[in-house]
């Protein structure tokens, strides 16, 4: 079979790319969860709470960040929650709500999976520093997308947040300034999940000015 004169549209490639990539990724999560005696969707759920703090997150935000079912989402819980790894508790707001939050054992066991890299880490390794850097920007680009067309939740990405001011320095190497920390940092600093996050209503301005300086 010889290869097409004219490949296919280029967004089709890149989606074969990420799909390539999903695979692994999954690999790399079957393994870590193996090792740690749960499933990749119990593995994903400490994940996703691991930052969250006491308050934790109710389950339909959990099935929703997680994109699986309520249903999915609870038996996953539920199996946590008999391991000593999750605690559920009255909601702040609504005290008939329930919350969920990782306990120490949970937390443990989470930070016990990260040891190592795993397949993807060691490709990403082999990107040189403007490499990842771009490679980051341009999946914040594509999340801030994804959240904007509300195909995920919202997530906690620094651009995002008022607290973040896109190239208010001078300095190439540290442009941006956090107000929450009321500190410069970098390009390669820009954090996918950051626990002080609060949502801007002017995100898109400030995603679009961090990745396109001047």
């Amino acid at each position: 079979m010889t290869t097409p004169k004219n490949p296919h549209a280029i967004d089709t490639r890149i989606r074969e790319g990420l799909s390539r990539l999903a695979t692994v990724l999954r690999v790399d999560d079957w393994n870590r969860a193996k090792a740690a005696g749960l499933n990749p969707t119990q593995l994903a759920i400490l994940t996703l709470l691991d930052g969250r703090g006491a308050r934790g997150l109710g389950v339909k935000e959990i099935a929703a960040h997680l994109g699986v079912s309520q249903p999915t989402a609870t038996d996953s819980l539920n199996a946590l929650e008999r391991r000593g790894l999750l605690a559920k508790h009255p909601g702040e707001s609504d005290r008939r709500a329930v919350n969920i939050a990782p306990t120490a054992e949970g937390t443990a066991t989470l930070r016990a999976t990260e040891a190592g890299d795993g397949l993807v880490e060691q490709a990403i390794a082999g990107l040189d520093d403007r490499e990842q850097e771009d490679l980051l920007l341009t999946l914040i680009k594509m999340i801030r997308h994804l959240q904007d067309t509300d195909a995920i939740p919202v997530q906690r990405l620094c651009v995002t947040c008022r607290h973040f001011a896109p190239f208010a320095h001078a300095d190439a190497a540290r442009p941006h300034h956090c107000h929450y920390v009321d500190a410069a940092f970098g390009q390669p600093d820009l954090r996918l999940d950051c626990r002080e996050h609060e949502a801007n209503p002017a995100s898109r301005a400030a995603t679009r000015d961090a990745s396109s300086p001047g």
